[in-house]
């Protein structure tokens, strides 16, 4: 895995992203309830004060958890909840080393289905089906990962040009148009809860 991402919109972390498989995992954990820059930002800001040039899935699973939790609440915290987060990321390492011996890639590797793949996703602790299939078809769109049907596993965020999700974002124009996707639903959503009451 190495190519060029732009979800962080910063040009370190997006290097970081692009050839790093755990990080591409933590920043898709930590993107809720912040700004999908920020979300994407924060496995760079957390290798960086671990003084490590890549996250280590075996390093975080055995990193003291108060420590831990400090380290993404230093300013500025890694995450709007950064100790509940924290949380989250060493759960998530901590099955990667159970299940994977840490090797993030080791997820997708070898994968033959996109459902085969989706099932292992929604494995991961903090994914659940949405998280799942906007990671699948981030995968498949911009980082070669497309194990037959992967579309299909990926559901709507696997369309071409969808740019519903994180997995569209090729740059600052189509981050604006996730945006503003994201926008409309809110706004749907929140007018369906309006017209049900």
């Amino acid at each position: 895995m190495d190519v060029t991402l732009h979800l962080a919109q910063d040009p370190e972390a997006d290097e970081l992203l692009g050839r790093s498989p755990l990080a591409a995992l933590v920043g898709m954990l930590l993107d809720q309830q912040v700004p999908m820059e920020w979300a994407f930002k924060g496995p760079s800001t957390i290798a960086r004060r671990m003084g490590a040039e890549d996250l280590d899935a075996h390093d975080i699973a055995a990193y003291d958890p108060e420590g831990f939790a400090a380290l993404l609440s230093d300013k500025p915290a890694v995450h709007r909840y950064p100790g509940s987060m924290a949380g989250r990321v060493q759960q998530l390492c901590r099955y990667l080393v159970e299940t994977y011996d840490g090797d993030a890639e080791a997820v997708w590797r070898g994968v033959s289905t996109g459902k085969e793949l989706l099932k292992r996703l929604q494995e991961l602790p903090g994914f659940g089906k949405q998280k799942a299939q906007i990671f699948l078809a981030l995968l498949g769109k911009q980082l070669g990962v497309r194990p037959e049907g992967w579309r299909e596993a990926a559901g709507a965020y696997g369309e071409p040009d969808s740019f519903r999700s994180v997995a569209d974002i090729r740059g600052p124009e189509s981050l604006t148009k996730v945006r503003a996707h994201k926008q409309e639903m809110k706004a749907a959503a929140k007018a369906a809860k309006a017209s049900g009451k």
